[in-house]
């Protein structure tokens, strides 16, 4: 699974603003995402950089079969989550 972060950048090891993304699983109301670090880490499904103070969402780039990054976001959000182009 791959998604896009769209918000602004977080520090120089986070997440970076139209940047793909690998999404190794969900976990609860997270995604584990391998970020800039190289490292995977929980950001929030619905607004990633939430504790850094910021805002930003995902796009999804690339979902498995059975759709199950799509169905995932969109429980945890009130709206669709568009996928990227």
């Amino acid at each position: 699974m791959k998604v896009k972060y769209i918000g602004a950048s977080v520090g120089v090891d986070g997440l970076t603003n139209g940047q793909e993304y690998v999404c190794l699983g969900i976990e609860d109301d997270f995604l584990r995402i391998i970020d800039d670090s190289g490292e995977d880490y929980l950001y929030p499904i619905d607004n990633p950089v939430a504790l850094n103070g910021g805002s930003g969402r995902w796009l999804i780039v690339e979902d498995t079969d059975s759709n199950i990054l799509h169905f995932a976001m969109d429980k945890h959000t009130n709206h669709a989550i568009p996928r990227a182009v």
